[in-house]
């Protein structure tokens, strides 16, 4: 079902408090919540990456100063921040490295300037992992004991959460769902990571849009030509539109996205055999709100029904994630509070 953002008042939460923030190359959302993941407030910031990291921290700070005071707490009541960032990062020194989408903010201790410009400690983490965490903590994971997320996008992000647990690895790297093999070929698409037949390759928004030109080049009949034509730019929430107003093509394309999806899922099935898989992300296709994201979900258990073991497919659960686009900074806040509670 879809996201609806809802607030709890000062006088029904439960401290301790925590603040979130989500940094994405277009936007940052920061939010408070309370000891039972409820947001208290929230809000978003454009990230403004040409203006440097700098000037990131400086907005990001004055937002968090923003959220709390719309609380009705003071930053004396904030027991601690949870980070969460795109990109390469080395988590355990909270640096970035070289993220692809914030261009200048690389070998940028984020973490740390984060912390001293806000006056509280900060715990770091990737934003896939940290969206992951929400939905284990208190969205569509909530009744699993392990979960694994993938989330879909410009590119396709990953969680690991096994108990409280979350799958980090040695070199912050750990839960690159996306950088999963699924074509072995010397031909398979190029990832934008600059290898070959990567899961993002094949399941992420820009290949769906690749994959659909490809298509329309090799003269394939569909009424996204009419959309192009009119001027519009052809993107993977156009291709579910005309999906689900029946263009052929389209849904052809979405249902192989659900297939190359379901390669990956069975992959991490049989690696970790979690309790549960969801699916979130800016392109899961409606969801059970449509026809077209009930026909995707089914085409992903299809696959894992064919290619995973029969009790790993008769007992995993796979269904799309609940807190949207939320997920993210109350995720980095359920961080902030695994690591506030193994401190006490």
């Amino acid at each position: 079902m879809a996201h609806s953002r809802q607030f709890i008042s000062l006088a029904e939460a439960r401290p301790p408090f925590f603040v979130g923030v989500d940094v994405g190359g277009t936007n940052i959302k920061i939010g408070v919540v309370d000891d039972l993941g409820r947001p208290l407030s929230w809000t978003s910031i454009h990230t403004e990456v040409e203006k440097g990291p700098g000037a990131g921290i400086a907005r990001m700070q004055q937002a968090i100063q923003q959220v709390i005071a719309q609380t009705g707490l003071n930053v004396g009541a904030i027991a601690r921040i949870g980070l969460g960032t795109p990109g390469t990062m080395d988590i355990a020194k909270g640096i970035l490295l070289s993220p692809g989408n914030l261009p200048g903010w690389w070998n940028f201790p984020i973490r740390d300037r984060l912390s001293e410009a806000a006056g509280l400690p900060v715990t770091y983490s990737n934003d896939a992992g940290a969206a992951a965490y929400g939905e284990f903590w208190v969205g569509s994971g909530r009744v699993l004991h392990s979960m694994v997320m993938f989330t879909l996008g410009t590119g396709v992000g990953g969680g690991i959460i096994i108990g409280d647990l979350h799958v980090e690895g040695e070199n912050s790297a750990g839960s690159e769902l996306g950088h999963m093999i699924i074509d072995y070929h010397d031909t398979a698409r190029l990832c934008s990571c600059g290898q070959r037949g990567h899961l993002e390759a094949y399941a992420s928004a820009p290949s769906v849009v690749k994959r659909t030109e490809e298509l329309l080049q090799e003269g394939r009949k569909s009424s996204l030509q009419a959309r192009i034509a009119a001027g519009q730019e052809l993107s993977s929430l156009v291709i579910d539109e005309e999906a689900e107003r029946g263009d052929e093509l389209s849904l052809e394309i979405v249902l192989e996205t659900a297939r190359y999806l379901g390669i990956g899922i069975v992959t991490a099935m049989h690696a970790i055999d979690p309790h549960g898989v969801v699916i979130g992300g800016a392109m899961t296709f409606g969801q059970h709100e449509t026809q077209t994201g009930r026909k995707f979900l089914q085409r992903v258990k299809q696959e894992v029904c064919q290619r995973a073991f029969p009790i790993l497919a008769q007992r995993t659960t796979i269904d799309y994630a609940s807190l949207g686009g939320d997920a993210g900074y109350i995720g980095a806040a359920g961080l902030a509070r695994l690591a506030y509670s193994r401190k006490s």
